[in-house]
């Protein structure tokens, strides 16, 4: 606890004995403030107090008081009462109120009064709050062009130096918002020859390529940078003339060599970006002066350099050309990590009749529904001429009728969630397919002869391979929507995030299968120790999944069970159990984290609920000008990635040891070839397999009834 709360109403200043910037990484997420720039609450971090309230009914102020502050709910609700109207309003954590009365200099036009006992704020007084927007206006900068504000910046209140959470320009001004045409020039005028993706301090150019699909079509980015490229001063005597159209040109190359190693494979088969650089190569070796950027580069890119892919992979290497220029073709990049996944990769698709027949085509992964139907229609026989329709379908039978236009649908299927085709007439009878209700068996005999040490070596390699899979910009695109850009594919985040799914209900379900109480108490031991070893290897995403695969309402219930666990073991569960507390915006969890050295696998949907937060936050488009300031917050966000995998040259398992025979694919090694017999020789092969092949019952319901059979 930040502070002691003893009788009456205390307060204090918000960060006794912590530093400003830990509250302020946590009013990035708080609700209230979602609206304010970074500049602002940065301010507000600094005046914030604290103010606790013990007992419910307590009145925090009346209506018709004089506004003084402006409160944030951090834990704890309260109910708004008005004069005639009674009870109007709840306010819940991350709700706020007060401001109206700031604003406006008005009287309080409601009462507050708190709802629970033992209820937190943060408080702003009415003197701060008003000098804040006050110097932050100040502070802004608005150009315009034809009398429209084409760019908002804002001065770096901190001074820039040092300080990477603020320093966002190469300027003493920060990008707020402005048109993407407009963006992109101020970044060309004031960012350095020597910039790169990964600087800690100015990241307006990792901003702008991290998010740039977000607000302006590739193709838009090209013509922009091959204006640019091409075009020559108006202004300056001759020699001013050649130097500013060097420097610039300069500048674009190495933003577009930046642009190249932070995407990678992505760029291939992108045919605005294969004609932008095949111009900037042409239009760069017709001018000596760009010939000893081309060696200085090309030096560079054959340095080692980590995660510059944005998956964890090394640096594309350049081929030599005749030219001398530094800056190669997509086609040239190094393959990324073995099991990513492009947009362009072609994946059998697995698709089942209302018979339960299936039919498989090897299709891109960002195959539209509309593709998938014309492949298959030659191989619907009679029904070919009929109208079809794609269908998703879980294992409780509910079905979602896919549009035309959604792509990448194959690989974004749920666990137990299978594409069904069928005609109109066939949708009300569609059913699961048998193979999606899960397993009737567990496979206790089979992980009695695994201890759960080597479980969680076998899960976090795998975990590993999947995690550093996912491209930095999957992130962004999974929020914002994959119809913004085809030439992205989320398939290798949806993997992770299915995998996470898999797990939690995998333990459930192997707890809820197994008949006998003894051995259900040292299967549950075992998941317990395995959640531990999870983090004990960092690999918080699979932990998170192991333990509320435990603490499934079907496993809690299972009192008998629990009772028999020694109390060695149930002491560990609750020390496991505080990592699981969401209060403060899962605190306890983000504090350890920020202790922990990389590798790291976080905990992935805790990262896109930060994402989905900002992207529902913040608009996009105020007032026909790009929110720039959520641009960053979004590239702030999928960074994390880079951070945990910050090694340049990671080892094949980055968090243990082992040698690499390791199959990715999972055709390789059926776990029907595994005998009993070689897994007591805790065959790494054999428990690879099995790990891939996990059987999970998702169906809560039906997770409930076993649980009833074993403890009713």
């Amino acid at each position: 606890m930040f502070w002691t709360l003893l009788g009456p109403p205390q307060a204090c200043p918000a960060h006794p004995g912590r530093a400003g910037a830990d509250l302020l990484e946590e009013l990035l997420h708080i609700k209230a403030v979602a609206h304010l720039s970074n500049s602002v609450k940065r301010e507000l971090a600094a005046v914030l107090m604290f103010e606790g309230h013990q007992r419910a009914g307590t009145v925090l102020f009346s209506q018709g008081d004089k506004g003084t502050s402006w409160f944030i709910i951090w834990k704890g609700s309260v109910n708004v009462v008005t004069h005639g109207k009674g009870l109007v309003a709840t306010l819940h954590e991350g709700d706020d109120f007060g401001q109206l009365a700031l604003v406006n200099d008005a009287p309080r036009a409601a009462t507050i009064l708190l709802r629970e006992d033992n209820c937190h704020f943060l408080r702003v007084d009415k003197r701060d709050f008003n000098r804040i927007l006050k110097d932050v206006e100040a502070n802004t900068v608005r150009l315009k062009e034809h009398g429209k504000v084409v760019l908002v910046l804002q001065r770096d209140l901190q001074g820039g130096g040092g300080h990477a959470a603020s320093a966002r320009s190469s300027s003493r001004y920060l990008v707020m918002a402005g048109t993407p045409e407009k963006i992109l020039e101020h970044l060309l005028e004031f960012m350095r020859l020597d910039a790169t993706v990964h600087d800690p301090v100015d990241t307006l150019l990792g901003d702008f390529l991290l998010t740039y699909t977000v607000f302006m079509p590739t193709s838009q980015l090209c013509r922009a940078l091959l204006h640019h490229f091409r075009a020559e001063p108006l202004e300056g005597s001759e020699r001013d003339k050649v130097a500013y159209s060097l420097r610039k040109r300069r500048k674009i190359l190495r933003l577009v060599s930046q642009w190249v190693l932070l995407y990678g494979r992505l760029l291939q088969g992108d045919r605005s970006t294969t004609a932008l650089l095949q111009n900037l190569a042409d239009l760069a070796s017709r001018d000596p002066q760009l010939g000893g950027l081309g060696q200085e580069q090309g030096q560079e890119r054959r340095r080692p350099r980590g995660l510059e892919n944005g998956d964890g992979s090394a640096s594309p290497q350049a081929k030599a050309r005749s030219s001398g220029i530094w800056l190669g073709t997509p086609e040239e990049a190094t393959p990324d990590s073995p099991c990513a996944l492009r947009a362009q990769d072609k994946v059998p698709y697995e698709i089942f009749r209302a018979d339960h027949s299936c039919l498989v085509s090897v299709l891109p992964v960002n195959a539209s529904v509309r593709d998938v139907l014309r492949a298959l229609e030659p191989r619907l026989g009679r029904d070919r001429d009929r109208e079809h329709v794609l269908v998703k379908v879980n294992s409780a039978g509910e079905r979602a009728l896919l549009p035309p236009d959604a792509v990448g649908v194959f690989t974004a299927l749920g666990l137990n969630e299978r594409l069904f085709v069928a005609t109109r007439d066939e949708l009300g009878n569609l059913t699961p397919h048998p193979e999606q209700l899960g397993p009737q068996a567990g496979s206790s005999d089979t992980l009695d002869l695994i201890s759960s040490k080597e479980l969680a070596s076998h899960i976090t390699d795998y975990d590993w391979n999947l995690f550093k899979s996912i491209h930095q910009v999957e992130m962004i695109h999974y929020i914002v929507g994959p119809q913004r850009s085809h030439e992205v594919a989320t398939a290798n985040l949806a993997r992770v995030l299915r995998r996470f799914n898999e797990l939690q209900f995998w333990v459930a379900t192997e707890l809820c299968l197994c008949p006998e109480l003894g051995r259900r108490a040292r299967l549950l031991r075992k998941f317990i120790k395995l959640a531990a070893h999870l983090k004990e290897q960092k690999n918080l995403n699979s932990f998170f999944a192991v333990m509320f695969g435990v603490s499934n309402t079907a496993v809690t219930r299972l009192a008998k069970t629990w009772e028999m666990l020694p109390h060695k073991i149930r002491k560990l569960h609750s020390a496991l159990e505080r990592m699981l507390d969401p209060s403060w915006n899962h605190r306890v969890y983000r504090l350890a984290v920020a202790k922990l050295s990389p590798p790291i696998i976080p905990f992935v949907p805790l990262l896109l609920k930060d994402m989905t937060f900002i992207h529902e936050g913040n608009r996009t488009l105020a007032e026909n000008l790009i929110n720039f300031e959520k641009m960053h917050m979004m590239a702030k966000t999928v960074r994390v990635l880079q951070r945990c995998r910050g090694h340049a040259h990671a080892p094949l398992s980055p968090l243990r040891s082992r040698s690499p025979h390791r199959p990715e694919d999972a055709k390789a090694v059926r776990i029907s070839t595994c005998s009993e017999q070689s897994l007591s020789a805790r065959s790494p092969v054999c428990t690879w397999a099995y790990l891939q092949h996990l059987r999970a019952i998702d169906s809560q319901k039906e997770l409930l009834r076993l649980s009833r059979d074993l403890e009713p």
